[in-house]
């Protein structure tokens, strides 16, 4: 939470070096209501969640009334291993330059981070049908052979000879699930990055990118006013016309932040509640890639990892059999975006010299969270 008393947005007086990064000086600086949710309590945790892991192991339980699947029981183990370390990563992990709405929520999203990494180790070392085969363990509709399904086998845009609708096609691709997922997909990307310019170049870049693997992947034939009209000129452009409006409202707003104590009525503090899922501070991206040759190779390699984790999503999806409409994708979605979110604003606070990690450590915990898996995904 923020600090409490007169209005006035956090300065740096009232924050301090603690694992490499800016964080809240003291319980004191916070607001009475919510002084205990920064309080550590690893302890208390610690015990409380040994005994949860005592009682869901079911150590307590008689012999005669455990269960004797072995695979239940594997799966079981795999997630109560995950949730350990998740925990550990709660309590313990390198906190993010990120302190909304808390900065416990960034390190749990660091630990999945690293648990991605983990899975996709594994993954390496499988064969590619066995590999295929494992993904059942995380949806049971998985592991079966997806049908090839390309965009351009037919690219008319008027069928006279079609019983049903002359626009077939058009209609077909305009009601596809990538249409919204373009749409969302660039409205994300620009809250990221936060620049049109290279928002552009990113989005041309994935297109040219879709027309050089069309041979290698089915799903990236697409016709010419799929991927121009369709694609670049329309959802690509709502997106991110969306997402750069959504960056001038924050970037427009005050932020002066009153404690929950101090609010004067209950909808006060109700919308200060909400308010701290909201960003304590926005910070203005400037990339400048025209600045001097050694800046242009670090915004060139910034746009390399990205359409490179971008490709690599379709080709994990196509090897592995894993359908669009799956909920594993939509998960990993929202998780890389969650592991993007403190990615960016630390490398470009890199890039600005706005050194917010420790002389030594240049580069944090997440920027190798995001260029590990995206290796890990290449060799996978």
């Amino acid at each position: 939470m923020e600090p409490d008393g007169h209005k006035r947005v956090r300065g740096r007086d009232d924050l301090v070096q603690q694992n490499g990064v800016m964080l809240i000086s003291s319980v004191g600086d916070v607001d009475p209501w919510t002084a205990w949710a920064y309080k550590p309590r690893t302890i208390s945790l610690l015990l409380i969640g040994a005994c949860f892991l005592i009682w869901a192991s079911g150590a307590l339980d008689s012999e005669c009334s455990t269960s004797g699947d072995a695979v239940t029981s594997v799966k079981r183990g795999v997630w109560a291993m995950i949730a350990v370390f998740l925990a550990y990563c709660l309590l313990q992990a390198p906190s993010t330059i990120l302190i909304r709405p808390h900065p416990a929520f960034w390190r749990l999203v660091h630990g999945m981070a690293v648990v991605y990494l983990v899975a996709l180790t594994f993954l390496l070392f499988q064969k590619r049908d066995d590999a295929r085969q494992f993904m059942k363990f995380l949806h049971p509709d998985l592991g079966i052979e997806l049908p090839e399904r390309s965009y351009g086998a037919d690219c008319r845009i008027y069928t006279p000879e079609n019983p049903t609708s002359r626009f077939k096609n058009v209609y077909g691709t305009l009601f596809d699930e990538f249409v919204l997922a373009h749409i969302f997909g660039w409205w994300g990307k620009a809250i990221l990055i936060r620049n049109q310019p290279l928002l552009w170049v990113l989005s041309i870049g994935f297109e040219l990118m879709e027309f050089t693997f069309r041979h290698m992947l089915p799903n990236f034939n697409e016709c010419w006013w799929d991927s121009i009209i369709l694609d670049i000129l329309i959802c690509n452009w709502f997106g991110i016309w969306a997402g750069m409006h959504t960056v001038r409202y924050f970037d427009g707003k005050t932020y002066e932040w009153v404690g929950i104590s101090r609010q004067p009525n209950i909808m006060g503090k109700v919308k200060r509640t909400l308010g701290q899922f909201t960003p304590a501070q926005w910070d203005k991206d400037e990339w400048h890639p025209m600045l001097g040759p050694w800046r242009f190779i670090q915004v060139l390699s910034l746009c390399i990892i990205f359409l490179t984790v971008e490709l690599n999503t379709f080709f994990l999806k196509y090897c592995l059999w894993v359908p669009p409409q799956n909920p594993v994708v939509i998960y990993r979605l929202i998780l890389w975006w969650l592991i993007a979110i403190p990615t960016f604003r630390e490398y470009n606070s890199y890039l600005q010299d706005r050194y917010l990690l420790s002389p030594q450590q240049k580069f944090s915990a997440d920027l190798y969270s995001v260029g590990l898996p995206m290796a890990k995904r290449f060799l996978v």
